[in-house]
């Protein structure tokens, strides 16, 4: 087994030990309200909600394309000294 299995089933076990220790009602505040929930709902949907924002912010971003497209015919690849009179008067070279 791969590293990263071995790893992803040792969260899984410790996560579900922690949420059938914690089985017990609890009073939950949230905002104004107050509800009387069990602490595995409350760990659990807590987990969820990070498993999901850990993938979207994880995940790879998409490529944008700046401007226009490359061409290969841009540029002339016949031409090996493109340097202008100028250019090669400020580098010193001819």
């Amino acid at each position: 087994m791969r590293i990263k299995t071995i790893i992803i089933v040792l969260i899984t076990v410790i996560l579900t030990a922690v949420l059938m220790q914690n089985t017990d009602n609890v009073n939950f505040s949230f905002l104004w309200a107050t509800f009387r929930v069990s602490k595995l709902v409350v760990l659990a949907s807590t987990a969820l909600i990070a498993f999901i924002l850990g993938v979207l912010v994880g995940r790879p971003k998409r490529v944008k394309r700046l401007g226009g497209d490359f061409n290969d015919g841009d540029i002339d690849k016949g031409k090996t000294n493109t340097l202008s009179d100028e250019d090669k008067d400020y580098i010193g070279r001819d």
